[in-house]
């Protein structure tokens, strides 16, 4: 009799947890929207109150914790599409406008089996474990998706023994079934950040010089002289006016500046006044990189980009599938090469570290915990859409692991110092 009482449980239990479809639905929308809220609050430029993100993140990974299998599989679909919606915006520059909804769809399925795997058991304490470890998983080598990020603006910390005692408070919440269970949330304390302070800036006048060029007009041969002659036109005027160093965005000169000698002596000439960093591409021996160029005092030196943006800059899929692909999707262009060392520049006694956009959110390029980086981008493929925003707030959650401060210089959207 007490085996069948028992298994009656357990029936009641399961029969309670499969939630008619809509109700699962409304329920697992819920979680991606909590887990999602606070790039939205950026991107609207709603104030960040602290409390309010505090209580949207513990919501949401309590949900991911508790919630029945299916919930869980459709929360993962939905969060792959409130933060990733506009990866096939690249999509329309290339002919194929008509791809850009299935790119949305396959981020909906590949975040669906990302987050799906906490569907692989109901115990909240092994999907707590299961969760801490897919902060270590970067599907198709693309790390945008950091569980933690919605921690960023709330009272509670971001670094990895932080969210692993958030995870084990509410875990436990879900798993004991008595009042005093809530008394795990008194661990919540031992995870509180305090206000983050920022390193002191350089002793220099930066000019962060932001472009808008459409990315359609980008390349376009009619459009080349125009941008460079905007380009020096903002070299001369930030010279004018006292700065000490400007910089420009990612290929902000749309050519293989290196295949160019006369503009290089042009900007060598006018980095007499002025220190130059700014974007633009390099050939050499047979190879394509996306480079960032420095010019100061008549000199100039080459920073290559050393983390790439997967399918965007290099294929990672195996030789014979990656050619295909860049043959049918992107017209035969080769893959970019990348360096095997970040690069560092010296003005004035300070060091810059250098990032190429996708770089700047990447943990590789903070090796040795630089105090300053400089990051140029071109968010022109994706706007208008929240992509600069989540750029930015990747931006800052290195930045303050790193404790760095971010120039930040983009075409399009995203222009800002971060700290």
């Amino acid at each position: 009799m007490m085996f069948r009482a028992r298994e009656g449980d357990r029936v009641m239990e399961a029969s309670r947890r499969r939630l008619p479809f809509f109700q699962s639905l409304t329920l697992a929308f819920a979680i991606a929207f909590a887990f999602s809220a606070f790039i939205y609050i950026d991107y609207f430029a709603l104030p960040h109150i602290a409390a309010v993100e505090t209580l949207l993140a513990l919501g949401a990974y309590y949900g991911l914790l508790a919630a029945p299998r299916r919930t869980v599989l459709q929360a993962g679909f939905l969060i792959g599409i409130f933060w990733f919606y506009w990866i096939g915006f690249s999509f329309r520059y290339y002919g194929m406008p008509w791809a850009m909804p299935l790119m949305t769809l396959l981020f909906g399925v590949v975040y669906l089996l990302y987050f799906g795997v906490l569907a692989l058991s109901e115990h909240p304490f092994i999907r707590a474990v299961l969760l801490f470890g897919l902060t270590y998983v970067a599907p198709m080598g693309f790390n945008w998706m950091v569980p933690e990020l919605p921690l960023l603006h709330s009272y509670l910390g971001f670094e990895k023994w932080q969210f692993a005692l958030i995870l084990v408070a509410l875990a436990a919440v879900a798993t004991l079934k008595t009042p005093l269970r809530f008394g795990a949330l008194l661990l919540l304390a031992g995870a509180y950040a305090p206000a983050y302070t920022p390193p002191s800036p350089p002793p220099l006048k930066i000019k962060l010089a932001a472009t808008a060029v459409p990315q359609e007009l980008k390349w376009e041969p009619s459009n080349r002289m125009p941008t460079i002659l905007g380009n020096f036109a903002r070299i001369d005027d930030a010279a004018q006016e006292g700065y000490d160093l400007i910089i420009l965005p990612e290929s902000v000169f749309p050519l293989f500046l290196n295949k160019a000698p006369e503009l290089i002596e042009e900007l060598k000439a006018r980095s007499e006044k002025i220190a130059i960093v700014t974007g633009a591409l390099l050939f050499e021996d047979g190879n394509n990189y996306n480079v960032t160029y420095f010019f100061h005092n008549g000199k100039m030196e080459v920073a290559k980009k050393m983390v790439l943006v997967p399918f965007g800059e290099y294929i990672p899929l195996p030789k014979w599938l990656g050619g295909w692909v860049n043959e049918v999707v992107f017209d035969g262009a080769s893959d970019y090469l990348a360096a095997d060392h970040p690069t560092d520049f010296l003005l004035g006694g300070t060091l810059f570290r250098n990032a190429v956009c996708y770089e700047a959110t990447t943990d590789a390029l903070f090796a040795g915990n630089p105090a300053y980086m400089i990051a140029i981008s071109n968010n022109a493929w994706f706007t208008p859409s929240i992509e600069p925003t989540l750029q930015r707030l990747l931006m800052t959650y290195y930045a303050r692991r790193h404790h760095t401060l971010i120039f930040h210089v983009a075409n399009a959207a995203g222009t800002g110092i971060i700290e």
